[in-house]
């Protein structure tokens, strides 16, 4: 149905699109500074409002398999150094190897059909019991403040499957990095002096560590942005109501504010997140401070 020319003629004042392109522009990026980032013509809501509603969901799944991947991908690479070139580090390697091939979908299936279908102890889809009240968004923390622990528990189960799945990739990849991170410390002549000296070793381990850790933390910081930009594939398979799954059913439905306001998004995280791993390293090396 063609619309009425007032109509049309309405639309272009009140979006600016008589205007310039560049006056546009500066509108657009208005808008945006002030918190308008549009209306849904298919929700019936504002972008920010429905950002809201589905983020801390996404927000809680990163966090969850970033403590995956640190807990998990940094010990493995730490005892891959230590037992280079032993059957230790060749496991290590392929688990690293694996994780960069096996594609995450199937790997969501995979665990899906072993742990809930045949096995039957963890759910397979959806995010749980929502807390009485919400204070964050985040499920485990509200429950927590709630004081209701089977809630806790509840929601804990259910971020097991697609938190690993969301993890298992990026841990191969931590391995490695740790891995090769810790050989070049490892190698290096002060070390070397330490030992020499008679250093206790849980001394030397320490500053070994500590030295490497500035390629961990680098990685890691851009592991939670691509973790929370990233979870489209992880959210659709385990039916998680986060912003992958938001930005999915925008782009099905050709909701084009709120694919602009994902994107928008997901370049903001990028930004904060890059800003926060600058900040730790002044934390970890006192050099980059002068």
């Amino acid at each position: 149905v063609k619309a009425k020319p007032e109509v049309i003629e309405m639309l272009e004042k009140k979006y600016h699109l008589n205007e310039p392109v560049i006056v546009q522009y500066f509108y657009y990026l208005k808008d945006i500074l002030t918190g308008d980032w549009g209306l849904s013509p298919v929700t019936h809501r504002s972008i920010l409002a429905d950002i809201k509603t589905y983020f801390p969901a996404t927000v809680e799944l990163a966090i969850f398999s970033l403590l995956l991947v640190m807990i998990i991908g940094i010990p493995l690479g730490i005892i891959s150094a230590l037992k280079k070139d032993t059957w230790i580090d060749h496991v290590v390697r392929v688990i690293a190897i694996s994780g960069a091939s096996v594609p995450v979908f199937w790997l969501g299936i995979l665990l899906q059909w072993i742990f809930y279908y045949h096995m039957g102890i963890l759910p397979a889809t959806g995010r749980g019991i929502a807390p009485s009240k919400t204070f964050t968004g985040l499920y485990l923390l509200d429950s927590l403040l709630c004081g209701e622990i089977d809630v806790f528990l509840d929601n804990l189960r259910h971020l097991v499957l697609p938190g690993l799945t969301l993890a298992y990739p990026s841990i191969g990849l931590v391995a490695r990095i740790t891995r090769g991170s810790m050989l070049d410390v490892l190698s290096a002549e002060y070390i070397d002096y330490a030992q020499v000296r008679g250093l206790k070793p849980s001394f030397v381990f320490k500053h070994i560590l500590k030295n490497a850790s500035i390629p961990i933390v680098t990685i890691l910081g851009l592991i939670f942005g691509w973790l929370l930009s990233g979870a489209v594939i992880t959210e659709t398979v385990f039916s998680w109501p986060g912003i992958g799954t938001y930005a999915v059913g925008s782009i099905t439905n050709m909701d084009y504010p709120a694919i602009m306001g994902v994107t928008l998004l997901i370049g903001l995280v990028y930004v904060f997140v890059n800003f926060i791993v600058d900040l730790i390293y002044a934390l970890i090396d006192p050099r980059i401070r002068l």
